[in-house]
């Protein structure tokens, strides 16, 4: 799903005998496209790579021979990775990365990461060695020096522009939406304090 100029959704998992464990990413998009017309893609299946023992699931951007189908407004990559016993991925020197480890024990160029910890790669490095076994997420792309604004379900790039959009939906002026779970909620009062980009 990619936002632009703003979507209402539902978040609404399907019932089953477990809970749900998943990972929900959010990216920026670059200002010439911020306040684009929403727009919504469904894929089905994504491409695979393997590095060494690791096998990927590219779900964004493009990764050794395996390139996604999803659209991209800036230079990233995202994949689910099988953590193997061993094995280097090649990485984009001029691109930042981050290893999720979302079970399992894992290294990433021989530094421990924490499950639910987010390990992190600064530009400059060339391959990213796993070992271990478990699942990541592994994520990356040029740094993106646009500073940004998130509060509550709002990506902005100034406090008055959250202030605006806090406003537009508590009166309604985003699509409605209908669901099973409960339907629109007010977004919150703004904190007391002028929000600033990080």
């Amino acid at each position: 799903m990619t936002a632009g100029s703003g979507v209402s959704h539902s978040e609404r998992s399907l019932p089953g005998p477990e809970a749900l464990h998943a990972v929900q990413l959010w990216i920026a998009l670059p200002d010439a496209v911020r306040s684009m017309r929403p727009t919504f893609e469904h894929i089905e299946t994504v491409p695979t790579a393997t590095f060494g023992d690791h096998f990927a699931q590219v779900f964004i951007g493009q990764w050794g021979d395996a390139t996604s189908p999803a659209t991209v407004f800036s230079p990233l990559v995202g994949a689910e990775v099988l953590v193997g016993n061993s094995g280097s991925i090649p990485l984009n020197s001029s691109w930042e990365y981050g290893v999720l480890n979302i079970n399992g024990s894992m290294t990433a160029n021989d530094d421990d990461v924490p499950l639910n910890a987010l390990w992190y790669s600064p530009v400059g490095s060339t391959e990213l060695a796993l070992s271990g076994s478990g699942t990541a997420i592994v994520i990356g792309g040029e740094p993106f020096l646009e500073q940004i604004l998130m509060w509550w379900n709002f990506i902005a790039r100034t406090h008055e522009e959250i202030e605006e959009m806090r406003m537009d939906w508590n009166l309604h002026t985003y699509p409605p939406i209908a669901d099973r779970v409960g339907g629109w909620i007010p977004a919150p009062e703004m904190p007391n304090v002028t929000l600033t980009a990080r």
